[in-house]
């Protein structure tokens, strides 16, 4: 029973100290709540690698040691990610929006281009591609659609670009287009040489970094809008904008919302988390 007081206790002062130390990163605590044990393990392995004992001295470390903010800030990426995570959403894209786009696209004489935006290990980002493949390119074999995968985290990236990964990321997908999209090796699931033709992935922190551009779709997703404080939010959703083609759709978490501050988007097909940009043109 002692021990079960401790680690309360531990907890108790992890949560204080994220409370303290989230905002002065520009991050937001209630969308660390669910994945605070994540975000304390990582910090008692750290306090433990410094000798330090308890939270209290951990933030008089930080106090008279600024450079260990960016430890902190590393700390606090959550990279959980799976193949068409909320079907719903990536079942609207393949049914509506990419054939939209990709009309657009080829009325216009180009390709759709794609931005996932805190990619993690890259699952979103060859989701995007997974749906393309099975849901557009069949009826659209001339328009190239290319996907950017943009994340802070060199670890997660390495992971996207070797492409392979466990069953259980892929239980979402149907068995048929795990088959056509996929090779077994080893026991993992790897992205097949031709679904990877047109992705890419670059390391880059959303918060500071933005890719050229322009994009028809945006996917920023359990990121912004959720960890980030409500001004930071307000920040990247209008950076984000400027990185949307007129008409270009910006999609974010089941759960997020933009923030109030936030303007000139509206929700396609009655989604709020499928957004249209106000531009010119509306698809």
């Amino acid at each position: 029973m002692f021990g079960v007081k401790r680690t309360v206790g531990a907890n108790d002062d992890c949560v204080a100290f994220l409370q303290w130390a989230l905002p002065r990163l520009a991050l937001n605590w209630p969308g660390f709540r669910r994945v605070r044990r994540q975000v304390c393990r990582r910090l008692k392995r750290r306090m433990q690698s410094l000798g330090i004992s308890d939270f209290a001295a951990y933030r008089a470390h930080v106090r008279e040691h600024p450079e260990e903010w960016a430890v902190i800030d590393s700390f606090c990426r959550i990279t959980i990610s799976r193949f068409l995570r909320d079907k719903g959403i990536f079942a609207a894209l393949g049914a509506s929006v990419l054939p939209a786009l990709a009309r657009r696209a080829s009325a216009e004489g180009r390709g759709v281009a794609a931005w996932s935006a805190g990619c993690a290990s890259g699952e979103k980002a060859y989701s995007l591609k997974i749906v393309w493949e099975q849901c557009v390119a069949p009826s659209m074999p001339t328009v190239a659609f290319s996907v950017l995968g943009t994340d802070v985290d060199k670890a997660v990236l390495d992971r996207a670009r070797r492409g392979c990964y466990a069953a259980a990321t892929l239980r979402e997908l149907p068995g048929e287009w795990v088959a056509q999209s996929f090779d077994i090796e080893d026991d993992h699931y790897c992205v097949k040489n031709a679904l990877r033709e047109g992705v890419s992935f670059v390391r880059q922190d959303v918060r500071i970094d933005l890719p050229p551009g322009p994009f028809d779709l945006i996917l920023c997703r359990n990121l912004a809008f959720t960890y980030f404080a409500v001004a930071q939010q307000v920040r990247t959703v209008c950076h984000l904008a400027t990185r949307l083609r007129n008409g270009g759709v910006l999609v974010i978490g089941a759960h997020e919302r933009l923030p109030v501050g936030a303007t000139n988007f509206r929700p396609l097909l009655q989604c709020p988390y499928i957004l249209v940009w106000h531009g010119a043109e509306q698809i």
